[in-house]
Parts: C-alpha cells; structure tokens; sequence
C-alpha cells in the first residue's frame, strides 16, 4: 500500500510542476505589464491587444493540440510546450517594439494552450490510473506558482526596472521546474498507438466522433470554463493596473494584487477536495462564483487600496475550487469533453482580459473590472443547466487514502 501511495505521490508531485511552472510564467510576465506599457509606450487599448493576440493564439492552437497530442503524447508535449514558454519569456523581455511584442504573445498563447490541455491530460490520468482526487491540489500549484511569480515580481521590481534581468531569473526556476518533472510524469497510453495499428474502418469511426457535435452539456460547461478563467485571467492581467492607475498603489504595492488572489487561491484549493466532500460540486461552484462576484462587485464601489485587496480575496477564495470541479465533471463525460473544456478555459483565461482592456479604453478600468465581476455571477448562473453528481464523494480524498 506504501509503495502504491508513494508511486501516486511522486507522479503527483511532477504534474504538479506542470502546473506550478504555468501559473509562474503566466503570472511572472502579466505581473509586469505596467512596465511592458511603459517600456512600449501603450494605452489601454494597445494593451488589450496585447492580451487578445495571447488569447487568439490559444484559440489557433486548439487543432494544433489535438494533433500534437496524437503525435508527441500528453508527456512529451508537456515537455516541449514547456521549453517554448521559457524562450518566449526571454524574448519578450528583450522585444523591441510593439508588433514583435505582439507576435511574442501570439506564439505564448499557442504554447499555453498546448501545455494547458496536456498537464490537464494527465492529472486526469492520474485519477483514473489511482481511483483518488487530485485535481483540486494540482491546480493549487498553479496558483502558487502564480503567488510565488507576483513575489519575485515585487522584489525584482525593487531591485531593478529592467525586464531582461528579472525574466532571465523567472527563466531558470521555470527549467528547474521543468527538469524537476520530466522524469515522473506519466507514459503515454498505449491505446494512442492502436489507431494505427487497427484498420482504416476504425480510423474513420474516430473520426467521425471527433465530428460529433459537442452534447449540451459539454457546451454548459464550456461555456462556464471560459468565463470562470475570463475571472481568473483578469485578475492577475489587469489587478496591478487598478491597484496603481484607479486606486493609486504604489510600484511595490501594486504586484501584490495578484499575490493576494493567488496566495487565497492556494490554500482554498489546497482544502477544496473537502468541501467538495461535504457540499458537493454543485454548490462549491455556485457558491463561490457568486462570492467572486458580489466580493469584488462591492470592493469596486467602495474604492481604495484595502477594498481592492480584500475583493480581490473573495475572487481568490471564490473561484478557487470552481475550474478543477468542472475539469472533473469533464473527465466524467469523456476525453473530448475533457479537450474542449480545457481549451475553452485556455481561450477565457487568455481572451477575457483583452475584452477588459478594450472596456476599460472606453469606458475606465473599474468598469472594466466590473465585468470581471459580472463574469463570475455569469458562472454560477450557467452551473445552473448541469446535472452534478448527488454522491459528493465519488472517490477518497488523499487525506484519507493515507489514513488508510
């Protein structure tokens, strides 16, 4: 039993690093675009086509993915996507205008999307291959990796205002997280070979299901995925422009917006398997959403650094638990679902702050951020159309499993 919890563990613990390594680099350069703004010389609206080319390569390399992951594997395409993202971090920081900035992140969001549906890949494996919940902790180091990203941001800020020393240093955590992983992820299946083994009927049997049409409840959850990361996505791309330009922050203070909504994200996802056990999905998700919502609705009518922070704790500990519960509702309908969701949420994630960028360019920033708030009430209201699981404890916690 020791070896098999061990085994399960060590797996775990690289997936893990997948997701630590994605929220590090998201969040190490989306915490500085202050000074991509400023070193560019960008207005609101350059900004938020900045961020919507991220999100259009995203959307661009979802028949990539899928490609890739029948050719490469989930594992070797985690790995690839991984080495792409750190080359694209160093070039960023040395990208001397706008449109090659703009070309950087085009190819940062086809990345994303690459290693976004690959490490989610095999997280799902992982609970399938153990029978235990795991989805929740992985992506408590994503949030982590962004927590820990927003930190070094500060510090490095303090220190210099240059982007090439700080992106150089980003760079080396991002390849020992990534040298750290590949040794333990899991191996491919073999039944990603069998295709090609087995005659062309069968091939032509897969795919016409990749044809199908998604099912209605694949769509509710698509649909509620790309708003939940419209939330988390603007927050951290857009929390340090409110905290300086509408609440007045200072430099040093204004990084620690998206520490406070990733360090709150961690330790709700670090419990969220319980009260996924005691409340069930379906309400952890329609619960937390509309905390998001109303949390960071209230702290935008109040105004000021202190409201700011604590509504960005609501977003934090609100949609905390909310995009691994719908990661698992997927995995539960199938690994298309599984596929779409991920690139639906790869989509939000990267798309939605643009959308904030472009509301705020003619309106303010605190509209814009209203629509972040707008966007997790939207979540709880979709959750509505999807049947969840009555058992709120389909498989044994890790906690529990070790008692064992």
């Amino acid at each position: 039993m020791s070896r098999v919890l061990d085994e399960f563990r060590r797996t775990q613990l690289a997936i893990a690093a997948l997701f630590c390594f994605l929220g590090f680099q998201y969040a190490s350069w989306a915490s500085r675009i202050p000074a991509l703004k400023s070193r560019l010389d960008l207005n609101a609206g350059e900004v938020g086509l900045l961020l919507m080319v991220t999100g259009a390569g995203a959307a661009a390399s979802f028949p990539l993915v899928a490609y890739l992951m029948r050719r490469l594997g989930a594992r070797r395409l985690a790995l690839v996507s991984g080495l792409c993202l750190i080359a694209l971090l160093l070039a960023l920081s040395v990208a001397p205008d706008y449109p090659v900035a703009l070309l950087i992140l085009c190819a940062d969001g086809v990345a994303v999307g690459c290693l976004n549906v690959a490490m989610n890949a095999q997280g799902a494996a992982l609970e399938k291959a153990h029978g235990r919940t795991a989805m929740t902790q992985l992506h408590a180091t994503f949030s982590g990796g962004a927590f820990l990203a927003a930190l070094v941001s500060s510090g490095m800020t303090a220190l210099t205002s240059g982007l090439a020393p700080h992106f150089a240093t980003a760079s080396v955590v991002l390849l020992l997280l990534l040298v750290g992983a590949r040794t333990r992820l899991l191996p491919d299946e073999p039944k990603d070979v069998q295709p090609v083994e087995q005659g062309a009927g069968q091939k032509g049997a897969k795919k016409r299901r990749r044809l199908a049409m998604p099912s209605a409840v694949m769509l509710w959850l698509g649909v509620a995925m790309a708003f939940a990361e419209v939330v988390e996505g603007s927050m951290n791309d857009w929390s340090a422009l409110y905290l300086k330009d509408v609440a007045d922050a200072s430099s040093q203070v204004a990084p620690l917006g998206i520490a406070v909504i990733s360090g709150t994200m961690v330790v709700a996802r670090l419990i969220g398997d319980s009260w996924r056990s005691r409340w069930g999905d379906a309400r952890v998700v329609r619960i937390g959403s509309a905390v998001a919502g109303t949390g960071l609705a209230l702290a935008l009518l109040a105004g000021g650094v202190v409201p700011a922070l604590v509504g960005f704790a609501c977003v934090g500990l609100g949609v905390s638990a909310v995009a691994p519960c719908l990661y698992v509702a997927a995995a539960a309908e199938g690994p298309d679902a599984l596929s779409l969701i991920a690139s639906m949420g790869t989509t939000g994630l990267l798309a939605g702050p643009a959308l904030i960028g472009f509301v705020a360019s003619v309106s303010s920033l605190a509209w814009g951020m209203g629509v972040v708030a707008a966007s997790a009430l939207v979540v709880s209201l979709c959750t509505t159309r999807l049947r969840w699981k009555a058992d709120p404890e389909p498989v044994m916690s890790a906690a529990e499993q070790g008692a064992v």
